[in-house]
């Protein structure tokens, strides 16, 4: 496990704006290491130890899939929790997840 990396991760993460999301990619890609979405996954997974708190609920899969949720101590907690800052989310998938997707590349200045 690279402590570095996965704090680099909760950094961007912690970025997020409420009512938004983004993916494991851009977040790999925002930290230079493109093809690594899957260790940010990984990192996503041991946010719940990290502090301060990281909106793990506010980074989903390419496709805007709630993949995470089973990390979750509900697996309904994910879309519980985004739908309080207004993400609709059916059938496990962001509605509008163009829409609402924050790209840390765009973003981070």
């Amino acid at each position: 496990m690279d402590i570095n990396f996965y704090e680099q991760v909760y950094e961007v993460a912690r970025l997020i704006p409420k009512g938004r999301v983004t993916s494991y990619g851009a977040i790999a890609k925002s930290l230079g290491a493109a093809k690594s979405s899957r260790m940010v996954g990984h990192a996503m997974a041991y946010a719940g130890m990290a502090h301060p708190k990281v909106p793990a609920h506010r980074v989903v899969n390419s496709s805007g899939l709630l993949t995470g949720k089973f990390h979750f101590s509900s697996p309904e907690l994910m879309k519980e929790l985004l739908a309080k800052e207004g993400v609709e989310v059916k059938n496990d998938k962001v509605v509008n997840f163009k829409k609402v997707f924050w790209n840390p590349l765009e973003e981070i200045i």
